[in-house]
């Protein structure tokens, strides 16, 4: 039995594909099952895939921007090689079904597998779905999307289950947390800017860092690109004291991030739908703060889904004024009842079982 993933090559990608991955072994442990990834090159990704024992095939993709780059000039050689590419090793190969994440690294695989008429199923994470899954959704057998309302995809193949998370992730602890991070009794923000890390929370966070360290303790996860220059900036500006209340980290591993989601009392993050979803599984309230010009500017439309389902805050990039950013994170404190709400709203729309119930299908499927 053989299956093949393919995704758009980021952690948002990555790391439902992993969920997945890892629950199916669980339930088909036998070794005729062969699991591959066919995708844009992704280092990181590669590496735990490979600890799953995923073979990966890096596949030529083409991306289209959506503002003036040479990028898009090579890119449009890429993507044609991408299918050719992608038509001979799935021929070869003969996967017994393809399972698409969406994404831009997706399209190649997904046309191939159309072509060749490999069962395809897609699963998209946001509530506005990219071109690729739009696309691609026109043949695909079933799509499993996160949100209830997710827009354009036809009803009659669309179940949504919500969005596939590391169970990993489940079940931290506080008092590990305190061992890992050496934490004291102070109210625990956790600062999340997505797999690379974002440049844009990480300046704000230098801005008003003092002043937040006053009365709460933070732990931040810079990105691997940033974490050198943010801790450095850190030291001029904090105190003794202060420095002992903020943890930077370049990156947060699974055992990190399931213990410091367990001890905080407030997640800031980006909007992309694989936070959410993990964030809303810890059953946590959320401030969320919306890449601006996202793809189908999905991640402020999933900001402000969270915003009406009671589950977190917004504040948009055109907004983030460290003032106002600050006075919002006091505010909330200063009303523990509606962290409260936001907490319990979060677990109401959290679907973990998400992850079971794809890998169980897909188990179904293959046998």
């Amino acid at each position: 039995m053989k299956i093949v993933f393919t995704g758009g090559g980021t952690a948002g990608h990555i790391f439902p594909i992993l969920a997945v991955v890892r629950e199916l072994r669980n339930i088909y442990p036998g070794v005729n099952l062969k699991i591959y990834y066919a995708g844009p090159k992704n280092k990181h990704g590669e590496v735990l895939l490979a600890q799953e024992n995923v073979k990966v095939v890096n596949i030529l993709c083409g991306k289209i921007r959506r503002y003036f780059s040479f990028k898009n000039i090579t890119d449009i050689l890429k993507a044609p090689l991408g299918i050719i590419q992608s038509i001979f090793w799935l021929f070869f190969t003969a996967p017994d079904v393809v399972f698409s994440k969406g994404g831009y690294g997706s399209f190649p695989i997904a046309l191939a597998s159309g072509l060749l008429r490999i069962p395809f199923i897609l699963q998209e994470s946001d509530i506005v779905p990219g071109l690729a899954s739009k696309i691609t959704s026109k043949w695909t057998l079933e799509i499993f999307t996160s949100f209830p309302d997710t827009e354009y995809f036809p009803k009659y193949k669309t179940i949504c289950l919500g969005n596939p998370i590391r169970l990993s992730l489940l079940g931290g602890n506080k008092e590990e947390a305190k061992k890992i991070f050496n934490l004291s009794q102070r109210p625990l923000l956790l600062i999340l800017g997505g797999s690379q890390g974002s440049q844009t929370i990480n300046q704000l966070i230098l801005e008003v860092l003092p002043d937040l360290l006053d009365k709460f303790e933070i732990i931040h996860q810079t990105g691997i690109a940033n974490q050198k220059q943010i801790q450095a900036e850190a030291n001029v500006v904090l105190t003794k004291e202060q420095k002992s209340f903020y943890h930077s980290f370049a990156f947060l591993n699974e055992n990190q991030l399931k213990n410091a989601l367990a001890a905080c009392d407030l997640v800031i993050s980006r909007a992309g739908a694989g936070a959410i979803f993990e964030i809303a599984s810890a059953r946590k309230p959320m401030l969320l703060i919306p890449l601006m010009g996202s793809a189908q500017d999905h991640q402020t439309k999933n900001a402000y889904k969270m915003f009406d389902l009671g589950c977190g805050e917004v504040i948009e990039e055109q907004n983030l004024k460290p003032h106002l950013f600050t006075q919002r994170v006091k505010d909330l404190f200063d009303s523990p009842d509606v962290l409260a709400s936001m907490a319990e709203n979060s677990k109401i729309f959290s679907r973990p079982k998400a992850t079971t119930i794809i890998a169980n299908y897909l188990n179904e499927y293959l046998t």
